[in-house]
């Protein structure tokens, strides 16, 4: 059958696959739970026949909480039912939570309740959310929040709705470096498009573990959507305090991560397989099967390709962003190159307009939600212009080189990509975060060092150390590329929810 919206990858994987696993998490007892895709199946349908019955249908829903079997069955039933989903970064203070669900117009919330406390605030600033359902209450509480479990238990059944595959689906908010978050809205199409579209020649079966927030497109596309429609056994990773039992638990041989985590995991590897040999070092990290990380999200150094490689692990590095579903190129185990972020998905165009990517294709978005300018400078005759600054080669591989947006444009007028002398200088081990920008005309450097690192070395003198390694890489650069000035952090920088480093 044509799988063109979410319904359809439900409905595909309760017939191929359901009596097998599809997720499989800790309860609060510390036992291991098990869902087929045929519960699944069941269980988001019956939350469509909850919104039917509470006049929800076609409504702004949001989810609020981390990721968990509720908040993935009540995702299905709200976009499934021809409603629109809105996840919010559970991470969020509960004054900007209240931000979004006015700007989203939402008129119902499911939430977690380690986010309880956003409730009261809700109340008083959100008059438009009549409904509100708790994940975990086991009934409805005295000022009518209502219990997801108790609701999915009355409302048990089939449920059909006629799916438009470009109607919207959801409305995801992008944690940007810079400036003002944006509503991006997702079709059916875009999301089902980039999670089908490509086949990674993963087995059903095969065992993989959530890692990144779900609120973000790129653990809900790829580590759900896709998990689901390939028939994979998805095990929830219940908090990240957890993450090193639960490797151990669930033993994934696949996992979505970001750059920031693969540095500070190989950085552990590093000690560890001082005292054993590399392959046991990761075998003791990761469970023992982990054979593969997608990283995503950001630029990863390519010389972590070839050291995870050491340690028994492959590395498939992807490019993406939220306003494409995410994914735009991916590299494959069989399809790869050293240096690039992967070749584009086969519903992927591109082209370079003055040193920028711009792509096209059934995943690009259908615009930000109540935005029209931002809509309209981000979109051009169906082209999206990515920001990001790089170049596709003849075999579609795509290389990234820096952000438009953080282009800095020297008064002489050469321009520098600020990302292009990050990632030189943060291969040295004494830098475990930087920023480089522009000041009073000339380039800046602002290090946030690894104080653990130097401790070890015996490093006393961190500024000196660090200046010496500028002044050395400034004999290679051309003079308008060089570091001018230098400012040593005590604190890490201030990041985004997805651990990109604020920029301004």
């Amino acid at each position: 059958m044509a799988v063109e919206t979410l319904r359809d990858v439900i409905r595909h994987s309760a017939d191929a696959y359901g009596s097998q696993t599809a997720f499989r998490y800790k309860t609060g007892r510390k036992e291991i739970e098990n869902k087929t895709y045929d519960e699944v199946n069941r269980d988001s349908m019956a939350v469509s026949r909850m919104l039917d019955a509470k006049g929800m249908i076609g409504k702004h829903i949001a989810l609020l909480g981390t990721t968990s079997y509720p908040w993935i069955i009540s995702y299905f039933g709200i976009v499934n039912s021809g409603s629109t989903a809105v996840p919010i970064d559970a991470q969020l203070p509960a004054s900007a939570i209240c931000e979004l669900l006015n700007r989203a117009d939402v008129e119902m919330l499911i939430y977690d309740e380690i986010r309880a406390d956003v409730i009261p605030e809700m109340k008083k600033l959100c008059p438009q959310i009549t409904c509100i359902v708790s994940m975990q209450a086991g009934e409805e509480s005295a000022d009518h929040i209502l219990s997801l479990t108790q609701l999915l238990m009355e409302h048990e059944g089939s449920f059909e709705q006629e799916l438009n595959p470009d109607q919207l689906c959801t409305i995801l908010f992008t944690s940007g470096t810079t400036g003002k978050s944006k509503g991006v809205m997702l079709s059916h199409r875009n999301l089902t498009d980039n999670a089908v579209c490509l086949d990674m020649k993963i087995p059903a079966g095969t065992v993989s573990m959530t890692l990144l927030p779900i609120n973000h497109v790129y653990c809900l596309t790829m580590d759900i959507i896709k998990g689901i429609y390939i028939g994979m056994v998805i095990c929830i990773n219940d908090s990240i305090m957890h993450v090193q039992k639960n490797l151990k638990l669930f033993k994934p041989e696949i996992v979505l991560l970001v750059p920031m985590v693969i540095e500070s995991i190989y950085a552990k590897l590093k000690d560890v397989s001082k005292l054993i040999p590399k392959k046991a070092a990761a075998h003791a990290a990761f469970g023992g099967n982990l054979r593969i990380i997608c990283s995503g999200g950001a630029y990863l150094d390519p010389e972590y390709v070839d050291r995870f490689k050491e340690y028994g692990i492959t590395i498939l590095q992807g490019y993406g962003m939220t306003e494409c579903s995410p994914v735009i190129s991916n590299n494959l185990e069989w399809d790869n190159r050293k240096g690039s972020v992967g070749k584009l998905l086969p519903n992927c165009q591109a082209k370079v307009v003055d040193d920028e990517i711009w792509v096209k294709g059934s995943s690009v978005m259908m615009g930000y939600y109540k935005m029209p300018e931002e809509t309209k400078e981000a979109l051009e005759d169906g082209w999206l212009k990515t920001g990001d600054l790089g170049y596709v080669d003849e075999d579609n591989f795509v290389y990234i080189t820096g952000r438009k947006k953080n282009l800095i444009i020297l008064a002489n007028g050469e321009n520098v990509s600020p990302e292009e002398l990050e990632n030189q200088l943060s291969r040295n081990d004494l830098v475990k975060e930087i920023l480089v920008r522009e000041r009073d005309r000339v380039i800046e450097a602002e290090i946030f060092p690894d104080y653990e690192y130097a401790k070890k070395k015996r490093i006393k003198d961190i500024q000196g150390q660090l200046q010496a390694l500028i002044d050395e890489f400034n004999k290679d650069m051309p003079p308008y590329k060089r570091i001018h000035s230098l400012i040593v952090r005590e604190t890490e920088f201030d990041k985004t929810t997805a651990k990109k480093i604020k920029r301004f």
